[in-house]
């Protein structure tokens, strides 16, 4: 059943102990995403040209030695500086086993650091069920953090997916070294199925189903809380993807280092799971079938290969 505004209060005024806990353990998560990719492109800023990893990490050039320099310049320059691969997380151009373990990795991390904290609102809502079921006696702080690593194995589910679509796209020449578009004609064909999806009753469904979670395994109370937790939270964990899954995947048009566009999109998807508007996922959808047409018209009035 929906959560309604004094369902809200109640959980405002009753709350079952533990929830401390829980947003530690969310917390810690995040942070561990967080620092796996800041780390990432900290090593690089050094020695990459930035620009490289998409729309607005050329910011970063300030704090290296591509500062000023025109486009030529610093492809010349990252040729000599510094190998494809080198830093820290970065995969080779040999694409071996490691190279591909740490595309894993680092979709993983961005999974953590921009789809886990807009699980907090559902997380809470299932602490305060399972809180109310005992009457406030019981900590339900395990039973909701097995729920947040359900939640987290779905994503990661996601991240196989997207490692193995990184490495098609790729071998086909359309991902550069430095994991960004190498074409805009990905570019353009990401935003645009990312701006369509926006308004399919799929995406419709599940974020009504972000708004208000319904419980799926009702039985909590029965037999093994943690356990259960983990189906709750892998349940919830598929209405989030049926959600998310296509804005997560614009990472693919704007770099999938572009840490700018992890934070944004991150927000972006925070923002539309926590607040029911039946508006801003449209205007989401708008903004990117915008950005599409845009950089259509480029390519055909520029003449660019695609």
């Amino acid at each position: 059943m929906p959560l309604t505004t004094a369902s809200y209060t109640q959980m405002d005024s009753g709350f079952p102990r533990g929830w401390p806990m829980v947003l530690l353990f969310v917390a810690l998560l995040t942070l561990s995403g967080w620092a796996y990719l800041v780390a990432m492109v900290a090593d690089m800023v050094p020695v990459m040209d930035m620009t490289e990893a998409g729309p607005g990490m050329g910011l970063l050039n300030q704090f290296n030695l591509f500062k000023g320099l025109s486009a030529d310049a610093r492809a010349a320059l990252a040729v000599l500086c510094l190998p494809a691969g080198a830093t820290f997380g970065m995969p080779g151009p040999a694409m071996a086993a490691v190279d591909v373990l740490k595309i894993f990795v680092m979709w993983a991390m961005m999974a953590l650091a921009m789809m886990l904290p807009s699980a907090i609102p559902m997380l809470r809502a299932y602490h305060f069920k399972l809180g109310q079921e005992t009457n406030f006696k019981t900590n339900p702080a395990p039973a909701v953090i097995s729920a947040s690593i359900g939640y987290v194995l779905v994503w990661l589910g996601y991240a196989a997916l997207a490692t193995s679509a990184q490495l098609l796209l790729f071998k086909i020449g359309a991902v550069s070294d430095m994991m960004a578009p190498a074409t805009l004609a990905l570019t353009t064909s990401v935003l645009f199925a990312a701006g369509l999806y926006q308004f399919t009753p799929a995406k419709k469904a599940c974020l009504v189903r972000c708004w208000y979670p319904r419980w799926v395994f009702a039985e909590s109370t029965v037999g093994n809380r943690i356990a259960t937790g983990m189906k709750e939270g892998v349940a919830q964990g598929w209405a989030c993807l049926g959600c998310c899954w296509a804005v997560m995947t614009v990472m693919f048009a704007v770099g999938l280092m572009n840490v700018i566009w992890i934070a944004v999109l991150g927000a972006v998807m925070a923002l539309e799971k926590t607040f029911p508007n039946r508006v801003f996922p449209y205007l989401l959808g708008v903004f990117f079938l915008v950005w599409a047409a845009f950089l259509t018209t480029a390519i055909l009035l520029g003449g660019k290969a695609a």
